[in-house]
Formats: C-alpha cells, structure tokens, sequence
C-alpha cells in the first residue's frame, strides 16, 4: 500500500510538471522575455534610490573646497577636551585634535584643507571652524575652477562652525537648510566634499543614529551616518534626497583617520539659528540661565526620593546669574523648560542656547518631592575658564582621619589649605584620603574635594558628616547625596552608596 501511495505522488509530481510547462508554452513568448529580464533585475531596495545622480548634478556647485594658511604660528582656538579615559570615542578625538592641529601650535606656513557649501547666492558660506583654524589667508575654490579670498564672518566653537564671505561678480549656485528633527534611521543621505584633495566627490549611506553625544561639547546631538567622510569632509554638507543640507559633516570614529561607516555631522537644527547669528553679529548670542547641572543617576535619584532619573540635577547656582534670582537651588531637578520635558543635562542647556536674550522661560523643577514652577528671564552665555588650576597631588596629611564612605576626613586648617591650595571662603570638610576600594573611589572622589553639604545639611567637622549620614541611613535611603567641591573649583553633587 505504501509503494501505491508513493507512486501516486511521483505520478501527481510529473502530471503537476506537465501541467506548469503546458501552462508556459501557453504564454506568448515577448511575455516571457520581459518577465526573465524583470527578474533578474534587483528590487529598489537593494539598488539604493535613483535620485542621487540627479541630486548631486542638482548640488555639487554649490560645494566648494577651502584651503587655509596661517602665516604666522598661532596657537588653535576652542580646544577640544582630552579624551576620558576609557571612554569610546578616544580615537575620535585623538583624530579630531589632530585634524585641527592641537598637538601644537601650527608652524608658519602651514595649511589645512576642508569643505564647504554656499548657503546665500551673494557669498555667503558655511564650513567647520577647524578647518580654517586661525589662518590669515583663506581661499575658496569652487567646481568651474574659480578661486575665490574669503573672510571670516564668523566662528562657533561649540559647534565647530565657521560662516566666510567671499566677493561674487555673479550669483553662486546655493543650497538651503531642510529640516533634520525628522530623519529616521535609515533615511538616505548623500555627503559631498573634498576628500584627500582630490576634488568633489559624492558618497551615499543613510542615517545609523541621531543625538548622539561623543563628548564634544554641552550641545552635542550629532546626526552619525555610514555616508564616508574622510579627511577633506570636514565642514561639507549632508544631505537629504530632497537636495537639502540636513547636517555639517564635522566628526570620525576611526583610529586611521579614514571612513570606517562611523561620521558625525551637526544637524540642522543647532546648526542653522547658529549661523544666522554668526551672519547677523559676528558671534554667538546664546540664552544662559547660570546654573551648573549634571545627569541624575540611579543613586542620586534614590538620595533624593525620586522615582525617574529624567532631569537635570542642579550641582550649582551662579550667584550673578539669572537662576540666582528666580529661587533656583543646588539639589533642584530641572524637569522641563517652558513645557518641553528635559530628560538630561543636554536638554537644558541646548533648550536654554536656544532661546533669545532676555526671553522669560518657565522652569519647572523638582524639590524635596514637589513640583514648582518658576520664572526666569535669560541672561548671554559668557564663556568663561575656571580661574583656579589643580593643585599638584598632595601627600599625606597629619589630620585625624574619619572612616565614613571609606574617606579620610579631616576639618580645614591653615596647613590643608596651603597643601590642597584652597580658596579662603571655602568651608566644609577636606578628604585627605579614600580607601581604593570604597564607595567614594567608584565615585571619583579624591584627596582635596571638600565635601560642603550631606543629604542637603551643610557640615564643617567630620563628626558633623558622620551625623548626617546617620540620619540618612535612619531615612531609610540607599545613597547619601555629598555636595563637593572639586580642586579644580568645580562643585558637583555626588551620591554615594551607604555601606552595611
């Protein structure tokens, strides 16, 4: 019975077969053709979109190459911090720096060499500040072979942008700004520049991620792509399918200096009211609400009796700045800025940046549980450096240690405060040591922070310190949240974890 049953599906098999090739015959044979040459063709998907021929034929003269001389040596402006240790982007940075020849000062003659895009018909053109530096001699060239000198208009730091003119005995092919708070992941985008010198040159990926923070700066929310950006991409445009500039190509994470699929560009959105003040004053005008923030973390959050780590934890109040009179207070957490939720530090300083002067914004901020709102008119932002520089790693300190958090505690003498260089208004509580393996070292806590304040109680004495500890561990609470002030001048709010 098996055998039957086996031989009627051979025998259905080949009927079937026969069915299909008589079904084939049937069909006239232009038909056929078309539909063996349709497959073999790849899907859309897989072929990329059509547009980019006609968008970089749209677009490319309006890119143009920017080579820059300093005559003199000079010494960069707006350095970039030094990598944290450890941290992920260290390669970028290293690349970074060297790109914009903060190893050292430039020596004379030196050039460098980027990108950039004609946004006004009149002259008017927008690049990275690192590519032009501090030089002297700034030449464009644009795509008919024309070059042109140009000027500086003005630079951003911050965001590493730069606006030049240059003088146009006729209109110039120019591109606008489109919108980049709605790309998607996945979007296409087009990157044209001037890699290695070797003329316009088009590139193709799409959108691997948005806000992104690699530690460049407080506004960080770069657009990364897989789009190759090379040495030469700096300062060119990212665009959109629609021929609009959606991004500044600015950044690489690569240890070689070439396009690995990872590149960053400034979106848009930061970049585009940036570059309207640069042309309208020369300088940026940025909002400034004076207060120094820092991410909410889990321990933080559970020192304060909070549920969410959203917001921004406030380590410090400006006592010239607006905050100061708008009964803004450390330990406050800034929650939103007029009705828009600030989940981190970014949020708020990019929503604070980007308000006019003297614009009244409400803050909403959380304290000792409750909610409140506040009023505050903004201030300019003032850059500003820490007037105070690290002391040199001090020895050990004949003081009284006290063991709480695995810190050596000690009050302020004469003595400290010429070992750990102390400002004389300081009061609190000096650490002269901490324990390697201790709570307080996880925290980066170190030999002369001065701890001012203990779940919010000031304290001057290390029995005072313990005491407060006390009654937080009576609350019930996990972490014990210390306001320090660093030897750097900084003051930051750090939450450390109570031992059994």
């Amino acid at each position: 019975m098996q055998n039957i049953l086996q031989a009627s599906r051979r025998g259905g098999a080949v009927l079937a077969l026969g069915l299909a090739m008589t079904a084939m015959l049937a069909v006239p044979a232009q038909v056929r053709a078309r539909a063996a040459a349709e497959a073999t063709i790849a899907p859309a998907p897989a072929r990329g979109p059509e547009a980019i021929a006609d968008l970089a034929a749209e677009v490319m003269d309006a890119v143009v190459n920017i080579s820059a001389t300093e005559t003199e040596t000079a010494t960069r402006r707006g350095d970039v911090p030094p990598a944290i240790p450890g941290s992920p982007f260290g390669d970028l940075f290293d690349e970074f720096r060297k790109r914009r020849g903060e190893d050292g000062p430039r020596p004379r003659g030196a050039e460098s060499a980027g990108s950039g895009f004609v946004i006004d018909e009149t002259g008017v053109i927008v690049t990275n500040s690192h590519v032009i530096g501090e030089a002297n001699d700034i030449t464009v060239a644009f795509t008919d072979g024309a070059k042109r000198k140009a000027e500086v208009v003005g630079r951003d730091d911050k965001l590493d942008l730069a606006v030049l003119r240059v003088k146009a005995d006729k209109p110039l092919k120019a591109v606008k700004f489109g919108n980049s708070e709605n790309l998607r992941i996945g979007d296409w985008v087009v990157a044209i520049g001037n890699p290695f010198g070797l003329g316009g040159s088009v590139t193709a990926g799409i959108v691997s991620a948005h806000s992104r923070d690699i530690e460049q700066g407080p506004y960080d929310d770069y657009i990364q792509t897989d789009a190759a950006i090379n040495r030469g991409n700096s300062g060119g445009p990212l665009f959109n399918l629609a021929g609009e500039v959606i991004g500044i190509n600015t950044a690489i994470l690569s240890p070689s200096g070439g396009s690995v699929g990872i590149g960053f560009a400034v979106p848009a959105e930061l970049a585009a009211p940036t570059i309207a003040q640069l042309r309208e004053f020369g300088e940026t005008r940025r909002g400034w609400l004076g207060v120094r923030v820092q991410p909410l973390d889990e321990d933080a959050a559970d020192a304060l009796g909070l549920k969410s780590q959203d917001g921004a934890l406030v380590a410090s109040v400006d006592a010239a700045g607006p905050a100061a009179g708008a009964d803004i207070k450390a330990g406050d957490v800034i929650v939103r800025l007029d009705g828009k939720a600030v989940k981190e530090p970014r949020d708020l300083s990019r929503g604070v940046a980007a308000t006019p002067i003297g614009n009244r914004v409400e803050v909403t901020l959380l304290r000792d549980g409750a909610e409140r709102k506040v009023s505050v008119t903004l201030g300019r932002l003032e850059d500003s450096e820490k007037a105070q520089n690290a002391a040199e790693t001090a020895g050990d300190a004949a003081a009284r240690p006290n063991r709480a958090l695995g810190l050596h505690l000690s009050e302020i003498d004469e003595e400290l405060r010429q070992q750990f260089a102390l400002a004389d208004e300081l009061k609190g509580v000096v650490v002269v040591e901490v324990d390697a393996d201790s709570p307080a070292a996880d925290k980066r806590i170190a030999p002369g922070d001065v701890i001012v304040e203990v779940g919010r109680t000031p304290v001057t004495t290390p029995a005072e310190v313990e005491r407060a500890l006390a009654a937080q561990r009576k609350e019930g609470r996990r972490s014990a949240l210390l306001l320090v002030t660093g030897r750097d001048g900084e003051v930051r709010f750090v939450a450390v974890r109570l031992e059994e």
